[in-house]
């Protein structure tokens, strides 16, 4: 009886934490879409995707492309989002100090990107300590 409880207990703490770290580990209604950056300094794995303000997925994971040296970053888009083939990734900050998130500017275009295609037009991060040289450098425009 005891050893139900202890897997009883096991198995409701393995579901718990998949569901708080957003874990999808068999199927789920996202779709994989790849977007290189120049950079990505201070963008997590697990951080939002956004579009108009609304979380439509999460970056997956984030990777150095050892072909063009570049960050090479995978999210995962809710299926009933289209997104198209024109779209602009960038990363953003929540604040002026927040987390970084990746936003999501949608397309003119009429082709949508399948599962597992590579977003074209991408803007990389915004480091605060670069501007704060160009400013006190005087090349701020």
């Amino acid at each position: 009886m005891v050893g139900l409880f202890v897997l009883a207990g096991i198995a409701a703490m393995a579901w718990l934490s998949i569901k708080l770290a957003r874990m999808e580990i068999v199927g789920g209604d996202h779709r994989p879409i790849y977007a290189h950056f120049a950079s990505v300094s201070g963008l997590k794995e697990g951080a939002s995707i956004e579009m108009a303000g609304v979380q439509i997925g999460r970056v997956e994971s984030i990777r150095l492309d050892q072909d063009e040296f570049d960050a090479r970053v995978k999210l995962l888009i809710r299926n009933d989002i289209p997104i198209q083939e024109d779209a602009i990734a960038s990363i953003r900050t929540q604040g002026l100090i927040g987390d970084r998130f990746i936003k999501l500017s949608p397309g003119a275009s009429d082709l949508l990107l399948n599962p597992g295609e590579r977003m074209l037009e991408t803007e990389p991060a915004i480091s605060i300590e670069e501007l704060i040289s160009q400013f006190i450098h005087g090349s701020v425009k």
